[in-house]
């Protein structure tokens, strides 16, 4: 376990300082979050989501594990989590009714249609090496977990929907072999780079952008009654991963790093142009022939997770193309530290 992140804010140095104490019950001054825009880019907001998240993952060093089920913290991430959702369900377009059989082939639409700008395609042609150090900062606070999240939705779902969600998740998992792990395989790409590859490592330089990135997952995994927005989100993820993880590798080999350091983009290539595959029909299909009322909250898991990737995106290309960091400019000394060795 790893030490508490630096507060963003007046809500979560609240909560991470109740962390540091005995689990008891406290309530923080108020629920209105910092900024007068969207949550998604809410930084204080953003922040205690991903310290209450991480509380059903790997938790944290010095906080007594009964604060995972406190009433009082469940109660303050219900308050962050509506306004997270509400958010992410306005800066998703209104979609046409879509049919069950024909839900497979609207999620390949909506993919295909999505105009997000490519930072793999960036990385490919002309990313230095300190872009893709960046990058590859970002991607962890995923990454170092990845799967994870999303096998929330194995004990919510059943028959066919199910064992697809089995099949691609063992293969996120290295089916079995630890050093084929998709996280241990990127663990390996950081230090290849010269990154640290701990687990939350960087949580306290990357954006709420970056953090709403990963929260949304745990968010839609977390709640039963979002298994349909999982499964889209999921299915997004994949249907996008196989063309930018060849970009990224081809521009990885161009700046001239080895096989072992690129493994983990080379094997999303062949393994996510299966998966897409399977989460569009086996899984989606799947879980909307059983229950057609989830059809809505497929497609909206779906252009959520593109919405926000579009996002970050949008963040990491404008940064760097003012010659500037698209890290965070959170006051803290491991922001220092990061910046310091990037450069």
């Amino acid at each position: 376990m790893h030490a508490l992140p630096a507060p963003r804010g007046e809500i979560s140095a609240q909560v991470i300082e109740a962390l540091r104490k005995s689990p008891h019950e406290f309530a923080v001054g108020h629920t209105h979050w910092g900024t007068t825009g969207s949550a998604v880019e809410d930084e204080d907001l953003q922040l205690t989501l991903f310290v209450a998240y991480e509380l059903h993952y790997r938790g944290f060093e010095g906080v007594s594990q009964r604060w995972e089920w406190s009433p009082s913290l469940l109660a303050l991430r219900a308050a962050a989590e509506d306004a997270f959702e509400a958010s992410l369900r306005a800066l998703v377009p209104s979609m046409e009714p879509v049919s069950p059989d024909g839900l497979p082939a609207s999620l390949f639409a909506l993919v295909a249609a999505d105009e997000s700008p490519s930072v793999a395609a960036h990385l490919q042609r002309d990313g230095s090496l300190e872009e893709l150090r960046e990058f590859l900062i970002h991607r962890s606070l995923y990454q170092l977990k990845e799967a994870d999240p999303h096998s929330w939705g194995i004990p919510r779902l059943s028959g066919p929907a199910k064992a697809a969600l089995v099949e691609i998740q063992s293969d996120e998992y290295g089916g079995g072999r630890a050093e084929r792990m998709h996280s241990e395989l990127f663990r390996t790409t950081m230090r290849g780079v010269g990154l640290d590859d701990t687990y939350r490592g960087y949580v306290d330089v990357v954006p709420a952008v970056t953090l709403a990135v990963g929260n949304a997952i745990s968010l839609f995994g977390l709640h039963r009654r979002l298994i349909g927005a999982l499964a889209g989100h999921l299915a997004a993820f994949e249907m996008t991963s196989s063309l930018p993880s060849r970009r990224i590798a081809a521009g990885m080999r161009r700046l001239g790093l080895d096989d072992d350091t690129v493994r983990f983009y080379d094997e999303h290539i062949e393994a996510d142009a299966v998966h897409e595959q399977v989460a569009a029909h086996d899984l989606c299909g799947n879980l909307v022939r059983a229950d057609p009322t989830l059809v809505g909250d497929v497609v909206f898991g779906a252009a959520a997770a593109l919405a926000l990737e579009g996002l970050l995106a949008d963040r990491l290309l404008r940064s760097w193309s003012r010659g500037e960091s698209s890290l965070a400019p959170v006051v803290s000394p491991r922001r220092h530290q990061v910046a310091e060795a990037l450069h």
